[in-house]
């Protein structure tokens, strides 16, 4: 289950990201959203579990948890159109 992380401090690291939700589980990937223009972090970023128990456990016990001094918001991350794209029928002539 991939989770949208909010509220992030922009002396939050990606390191201690991972480390913080490895507590509760598994953790397969791990991002930081950086500014290209700063490249400092724009306080948001994703953190993807496999195991759904586990990432309903860091939504539960991470969720306005004070972290770098900023409560920071865990929520499922909502699917966008350009990950739903293997889901789309192929153009095409119908036969």
């Amino acid at each position: 289950m991939k989770l949208l992380i909010r509220n992030l401090a922009r002396t939050t690291t990606e390191e201690s990201l991972r480390t913080l939700f490895e507590a509760l589980g598994t953790v397969q990937s791990c991002s930081l959203v950086m500014d290209k223009q700063t490249g400092g972090s724009k306080g948001f970023g994703f953190v993807e579990m496999p195991k759904q128990g586990d990432a309903k456990a860091a939504i539960k016990n991470l969720n306005d948890k004070e972290v770098d001094g900023n409560k920071i918001r865990v929520k499922k991350a909502e699917q966008t159109p350009q990950e739903d794209k293997s889901a789309q029928q192929p153009w095409g002539k119908a036969k």
